[in-house]
């Protein structure tokens, strides 16, 4: 909804929000030009990655006869697991800090979330397709697609919104699975995790030798020498992999505006339009600060919220637009 994760929940065992169970909706996922758009920043942070791993490699290559194909392979390996709903489920939910709806929050959203199943369904969404529904706890005024099959609320938008602008955001979020959105930001997570690990990494290693310098340096001008030299390569390091980072989220930015209009239009054809301009003409209230300027906008992850509503009410007025 705004700006880019358990305990058992009480009820049936088809509770659409509970861990056993899961949505079926019925018919095709269609892949919206925005999802293609979105491996743009697959793409460019694919060779930062492979970086990463030849780094991970070297150690292991020089000592012994591991060949780089294993320790890619290895890593390549494990991005399906990303899709697979039950390992979302049990690691991908507590890494994004989210958790299941206790059972007043399950009361809350199971009926909502079946009526937007229902509405998708009537427009044939994918037999067997899976989701499950998410509790970040937070005091922001937000909701997210991840995954495969995540959607995840925060606890502040149940306690907040009203029940028909809460069904218009879970609508949004659903069309950006529709959309396959989705894919290319899960991969993208993947792509980074080594990068990640190298920018942090190289940024402690450039703290550790500003220290050194400053303690051992005063007395040895050799030692000095050596640690800011070390302090100047780390930063450099660090610098290479946390640009590729930030270059990679500004351009995902960019292009993700696209796929929450996308979102949006799925909401509106689902006959939520209604309730999911109302949310975002709340989310619009509350916010008091003022994006300006095309740095802010690039770095803004979604579209203001006043223009999706404008959208949103000129494809209500006019459906077929």
């Amino acid at each position: 909804m705004n700006r880019r994760a358990p305990t058992p929940v009480p009820g049936p065992a088809n509770d659409p929000v509970g861990d056993r169970s899961a949505t079926r909706v019925g018919s095709q996922r269609r892949v919206g030009r925005s999802a293609a758009w979105a491996f743009l920043p697959v793409l460019s942070m694919l060779p930062f990655s492979l970086l990463a791993l030849v780094i991970i490699w070297l150690p292991l290559g020089l000592t012994t006869s591991i060949p780089f194909w294993w320790i890619a392979f290895a890593f390549i390996a494990t991005g399906p697991l990303l899709f697979v709903r039950p390992f979302q489920v049990a690691v991908l939910t507590p890494i994004l800090g989210a958790r299941a709806p206790t059972a007043a929050e399950a009361e809350t959203i199971r009926p909502l979330w079946n009526e937007v199943i229902h509405a998708a369904g009537q427009q044939g969404v994918p037999a067997g397709a899976r989701y499950v529904v998410r509790i970040m706890p937070s005091d922001e005024l937000n909701a997210f697609a991840c995954g495969g099959h995540l959607v995840v609320v925060t606890s502040f938008a149940i306690r907040r919104l009203p029940t028909d602008e809460l069904r218009g955001v879970l609508a949004h979020e659903l069309g950006h699975h529709l959309g396959l959105h989705t894919v290319a930001t899960t991969l993208i997570h993947w792509l980074s995790a080594p990068v990640v690990m190298f920018a942090r990494f190289g940024f402690f290693l450039e703290r550790v030798a500003v220290a050194s310098a400053q303690s051992f340096g005063r007395k040895h001008s050799i030692v000095e020498a050596f640690s800011r030299t070390g302090a100047t390569l780390m930063h450099w390091f660090g610098l290479l992999f946390s640009s590729s980072l930030r270059a990679a989220d500004a351009l995902t930015n960019l292009v993700g505006h696209d796929a929450e209009f996308e979102a949006d239009r799925q909401a509106v054809s689902m006959g939520f339009g209604k309730e999911l301009s109302a949310a975002l003409r709340r989310l619009a209230a509350d916010d008091g600060v003022r994006r300006r300027g095309w740095r802010a906008r690039l770095a803004a992850s979604h579209p203001p919220a006043r223009t999706r509503v404008a959208r949103i009410d000129a494809l209500r007025r006019r459906p077929s637009a």
